[in-house]
């Protein structure tokens, strides 16, 4: 008989762990970039796409627990080509997110440390470095460490919230649509980067009772509609949108300690975040790597290549931080979108096929938001394809995308904690 340890409380937390990130750190400012402060509007619209994408994975977890994640569902529904190409997906994101991730910590911590530009690559250089080298160590960070990573990021958001509110500035809302809807549209496409890692409730069913899952997805969605929708209107309104370390802008008001914190919070969840990613994809390359080079190790080495050669090319081509999380993002929202569409086939009729066709609709339109960013899913599928012999996927079933690797370890801190704690 399963024992499921997961409350409320804690399970809400660590479904948070897996739609919360880094990103946060750079999004706002890129948003308002795209669309000026109608950049609300695709923050409110995302989260409207949230709630049946959060409910549809939700519900294919509790009829399919520990099913192994999106590649799982679309091998299931849509058959194996479908597991390769989402597992492809996944992992040729990782590379161009980290890289993304690591630049935003390096943007930060070089405005904290009085630097430009180049300081930032150094930084961001440095923490791509670490993690690979306390990867190659063993050194994986901690389902515990995580929670804490994840609260972290929440104080500093709340935090900043509250201390720009007051000079919040009806002016700065005029004119709201400076670049008209397509602005909107555009801010949709990098913002999709906050808004993947639903499907991480998939694998945490088995640790809840009854059908708790779906209130802990509430519950989360409830805290990212307080939370995102109070960056989007205080970055805006406080006139911090204009700067590309918004959340220093949004707590100048408590003094000179702003950028200090905001810099070292920053290289905290950087690192966190791109250690767990990379530890993640590096399982997920042993199910669709070639066998001589699917070891842990030599896993970790073609991940490490990929990623400086991503790095290579973004300095080349000057390829900004925008362009590199918009990539992710497409392919990310790719992702979502045949995981939606798996449940249509996967969830019973009634109610439960309705929500995922909700969800699979409103997705989709969300995909093609992404625009010439599109190329990046759409080339990889067709690498995918044109593959004369697809090689059976060993591991995948059993690898998580990296943003639900922050997920898993969370889980089993706060299943390991309550343990613990029944225990005395």
């Amino acid at each position: 008989m399963t024992e499921h340890r997961l409350g409320i409380w804690q399970g809400t937390a660590t479904v948070l762990g897996g739609v919360l990130g880094p990103g946060m750190l750079v999004l706002p400012h890129l948003a308002a970039r795209a669309a000026g402060p109608g950049s609300v509007l695709a923050w409110a619209g995302l989260i409207l796409v949230s709630v049946p994408v959060a409910f549809t994975f939700a519900l294919l977890g509790l009829r399919h627990p520990d099913g192994g994640g999106v590649a799982h569902f679309a091998g299931t529904a849509l058959g194996r080509r479908a597991y390769a190409i989402v597992g492809w997906w996944f992992f040729a994101a990782v590379p161009v997110g980290i890289l993304a991730g690591a630049l935003a910590g390096g943007l930060y911590a070089a405005e904290a440390f009085g630097g430009g530009g180049r300081m930032a690559l150094v930084i961001a250089g440095a923490l791509l470095v670490a993690a690979f080298a306390a990867n190659a160590a063993g050194l994986r960070t901690s389902g515990r460490m995580q929670v804490v990573m994840v609260a972290l990021l929440v104080v500093v958001l709340t935090a900043a919230i509250a201390v720009s509110l007051p000079e919040v500035r009806a002016e700065r809302f005029e004119p709201f649509l400076p670049h008209g809807f397509a602005g909107v549209g555009s801010a949709v496409g990098v913002l999709v980067f906050a808004f993947v890692g639903w499907e991480a409730a998939s694998h945490l069913s088995a640790d809840f009772a009854g059908r708790r899952l779906l209130t802990a997805t509430g519950l989360t969605l409830a805290a990212i509609t307080v939370i995102y929708l109070g960056v989007a209107i205080t970055v805006v309104g406080s006139g911090a949108a204009a700067s590309p370390v918004p959340l220093t802008a949004m707590l100048a008001g408590i003094g000179p300690a702003a950028e200090p914190l905001t810099g070292a919070a920053a290289l905290v969840l950087t690192f966190g975040a791109v250690n767990t990613y990379v530890a993640g994809a590096t399982r997920l390359g042993r199910g669709l790597l070639p066998r001589r080079v699917s070891s842990p190790q030599r896993g970790l080495l073609v991940l490490g290549a990929a990623t400086a050669a991503a790095g290579v090319a973004a300095l080349v081509g000057h390829v900004g931080l925008d362009a590199l999380l918009r990539t992710t993002s497409a392919c990310l929202a790719a992702v979502t979108f045949v995981g939606t569409l798996a449940a249509v086939r996967l969830l019973p009729a009634g109610r439960m096929r309705a929500v995922a066709l909700l969800g699979t609709t409103l997705t989709g339109s969300m995909v093609l938001l992404s625009g010439v960013y599109l190329v990046a899913p759409a080339l990889i599928a067709g690498l995918v394809l044109a593959t004369s012999r697809i090689r059976p996927q060993r591991a995948l079933t059993n690898a998580a995308m990296p943003m639900s690797a922050v997920t898993a370890t969370a889980a089993e801190s706060a299943t390991r904690f309550s343990a613990s704690t029944a225990s005395n």
